[in-house]
């Protein structure tokens, strides 16, 4: 009877998150909602809550509520806390306009290239480059619109080829600045065997070693498929005038623009140099993503009492820093909602069922199939919801416990599912970068997804037979 209830309420609440998803509601209240519903119904199976150091009330029915409570302690202090700071400096760089100004000076040189298809591998990554400074998708397809489709449509690229390429431009760069990799390298650095890990190693040690070839192979791939849907089936161009966000350039000296273009990617300077003096000389001073953006942003606002002259309005626009921060608690309510859905299914007894069939095909030679199945339901979400941050983050607190019973490194499951849930939103025709797109460009979003469904899926495969080979 047990077993009927836990996989029947499991079922359910899966489904209901699906369902959600699909149609683009709020994910948060349903992880956090069916997560209660789960802690309740492992209460009536006779079941104790599983959760780390859980406090009980002292009534059972206020105990799925101290589960939010605790995990919101608990993730405030530290992947939390990261995110938030970062959401805060991501303000305040675009309150400066230094933002624009990166994207102003990486842009820039590419009215130079001549050739029509060389620009598409060059874009391709350029985008992804620039998605360090600018995290949003849609953003970014908005500001790259704005700066390159003139000079790209004067290229002579075609419509479609510059819709691919910009609805691709944002996908896998390896950031410690990344919420899902801050996410990641806290909850691995709980079990011993990743104990210490700081993001930055997490990205410059695993992640880049698979996204960085990647995105390599997916430029090559970009740009022999744009050439070859160009050629074989051309789309005649809507006579209907595209009209683009305008982009204003920033005027000021040439050493102005360099320091404030450099503003918003100097937290990763910061961090990649700490990492390679780490591993080169044993620096035994650590920092963290926290330190260094603190630092760049004294920096900053050391810039901007220059450029100011000292005005006092300088100090009162680093109140954009902390309303930054507030902007982010989204993402910190969805990290909670996750860890709270989790433990539902852990306390009803799924997650060991899980890992004993996990443990059934250990030592099979089959130890690919868990990676296998969790990129093929990512694929399945992200194309169908057109995001698929929710369902990593909560698969996040389950990656070490699965790939412990598969007998597996957790790093061959972290880094695939995440990997494929930003690459297979360019191939989704409801994710709102492609939208975004094909109403600004007036195209069909079905037309998009042709030209950008080749190198993402081929990008996936390459990126999972690496991850298979190197974890």
């Amino acid at each position: 009877m047990d077993n009927i209830i836990m996989y029947g309420s499991a079922l359910l609440a899966v489904a209901v998150i699906v369902f959600m998803l699909i149609k683009k509601m709020d994910i948060k209240i349903a992880l956090f909602s069916m997560g209660i519903a789960l802690l309740l119904i492992s209460i009536f199976m006779g079941n104790d809550i599983v959760f780390k150091d859980f406090e009980p009330t002292g009534s059972v029915w206020l105990d799925p509520l101290q589960v939010i409570v605790q995990q919101f302690k608990s993730t405030l202090s530290s992947a939390g806390l990261i995110i938030l700071i970062l959401g805060g400096y991501t303000a305040y760089m675009s309150s400066i306009g230094a933002n624009d100004l990166t994207v102003q000076m990486l842009t820039k040189p590419i009215s130079k290239v001549k050739s029509v298809y060389i620009l598409v591998p060059i874009i391709f990554l350029l985008g992804n480059v620039l998605s360090l400074v600018i995290p949003s998708a849609s953003t970014l397809a908005i500001l790259l619109l704005a700066t390159l489709y003139p000079v790209l449509k004067k290229a002579g690229m075609s419509t479609l080829s510059i819709a691919a390429v910009i609805a691709t431009s944002a996908t896998i760069i390896p950031t410690p600045l990344g919420s899902d990799n801050v996410a990641v390298a806290e909850e691995l650095a709980k079990y011993a065997a990743f104990s210490d890990l700081t993001v930055t190693q997490y990205v410059f040690s695993y992640h880049a070693i698979v996204s960085l070839p990647t995105l390599l192979f997916i430029a090559l791939v970009h740009y022999l498929w744009q050439k070859r849907m160009d050629k074989r089936h051309p789309v005649e161009e809507s006579d209907e005038a595209v009209s683009v966000k305008e982009f204003e350039e920033t005027e000021g000296s040439t050493l102005f623009k360099t320091v404030y273009a450099i503003l918003p990617v100097f937290p990763i300077i910061i961090l990649l140099l700490s990492f390679i003096l780490e591993i080169t000389v044993n620096a035994q001073v650590s920092i963290s993503v926290e330190i260094a953006v603190f630092i760049s942003f004294i920096l900053a606002i050391i810039c901007e009492l220059i450029r100011h002259k000292g005005s006092k309005d300088v100090l009162s626009n680093t109140e954009k820093f902390f309303t930054g921060m507030g902007g982010m608690i989204s993402v910190v309510a969805l990290l909670v909602a996750a860890s709270v859905f989790v433990a539902g299914l852990q306390s009803i007894g799924l997650i060991d069922t899980l890992q004993q069939s996990m443990e059934n095909i250990h030592g099979q030679g089959l130890d690919f199939i868990l990676p296998l199945i969790l990129v093929g339901f990512t694929a399945l979400i992200v194309i169908l919801s057109g995001s698929g941050i929710a369902l990593f983050f909560a698969m996040v607190p389950l990656m070490v416990p699965l790939a412990d019973a598969a007998g597996i490194n957790p790093i061959a499951i972290s880094i695939p599912m995440g990997l494929a849930g930003n690459l297979f939103r360019a191939v989704s025709p409801v994710a709102a970068v492609v939208l975004i797109i094909a109403g600004t460009l007036k195209v069909d979003p079905i037309n998009i997804i042709k030209r950008t469904s080749v190198p993402m899926v081929a990008g996936v495969i390459f990126m999972f037979i690496l991850s298979m080979i190197v974890y």
